[in-house]
């Protein structure tokens, strides 16, 4: 365990019950789905494919990117490397938005042009007929960030002022950014010690550690709730009972600390 203090333990101790209530979770979901990907034939070889291409398949795939980069993150995190897990939350962050971009469509809304148009850029494929990443022609035609969180911010003006929720979400995002390109503030973060030097073995047993363990609890409970609107999404209201029952222990352990 990499802290003493009772917090931490409650903390970590939260991190392994939700990773394993999100596994189960997914595992359920997963298994739920009509259709299995299936073994294809592509222009450079056999992979693995959905053939129907539905939204349900593209938040499943969404909600396994986010599960799998939390359980990176705090793998990270255990390690030492704090920066590497900033980079990670950038991730985290944009998946967990697309997972409620995309849910909402499903219990709040109906599927958008907006909607269509990140569905076909997210099903392209990265290699084109021409069977080679070289010779390949693919443009894949992202939505911009600012218009999912604005639609985000729509569907949620109800409960937050929509200006406000886009502007927090530009600002995480921006504050990450600077772990993703390697901008100097970021970097002098791992600067320190007696003598200052920089650590580039991890930050274990140095200050950055707490505020780096309380970040990632935000991340992976932001997750945790995206499970629940996944849940939502597939109508597996035992899922959205128990999960719930969970995310009310989660909180008030956390509303002890924070």
């Amino acid at each position: 365990m990499l802290y003493i203090n009772s917090w931490v333990f409650a903390m970590h101790e939260d991190f392994e019950l939700m990773l394993d209530l999100m596994d189960r979770s997914f595992s359920d979901f997963e298994n739920g789905m009509p259709t299995k990907p299936a073994f294809t034939r592509m222009s450079f070889g056999m992979a693995f494919r959905y053939n129907e291409k539905d939204i349900y398949q593209a938040i499943i795939q969404k909600l396994a990117r986010a599960q799998s980069a939390v359980r990176a993150a705090y793998v990270l995190l255990k390690n030492g490397y704090c920066q590497e897990q900033a980079i990670l939350h950038r991730v985290i962050d944009e998946t967990n938005e697309d997972i409620i971009f995309l849910v909402y469509a499903v219990t709040n809304d109906s599927i958008t042009d907006l909607h269509k148009r990140f569905l076909e850029a997210f099903w392209e494929e990265e290699i084109d007929e021409s069977g080679t990443m070289i010779d390949s022609k693919q443009k894949r035609p992202m939505i911009p960030r600012k218009k999912i969180r604005a639609y985000i911010a729509k569907i949620e003006g109800n409960i937050l002022d929509p200006s406000r929720s886009i502007e927090l979400s530009r600002t995480i995002s921006s504050t990450y950014s600077g772990y993703v390109h390697g901008a100097s503030p970021q970097i002098m973060d791992m600067y320190g010690g007696n003598p200052p030097q920089f650590h580039t073995k991890g930050l274990l047993g140095t200050p950055r550690m707490d505020a780096y363990a309380d970040d990632l609890w935000n991340y992976m409970y932001r997750t945790f709730l995206s499970h629940i609107l996944v849940a939502k999404a597939l109508g597996a209201e035992e899922h959205v009972k128990i999960l719930n029952q969970h995310k009310l222990r989660f909180e008030n352990t956390a509303s002890d600390h924070f």
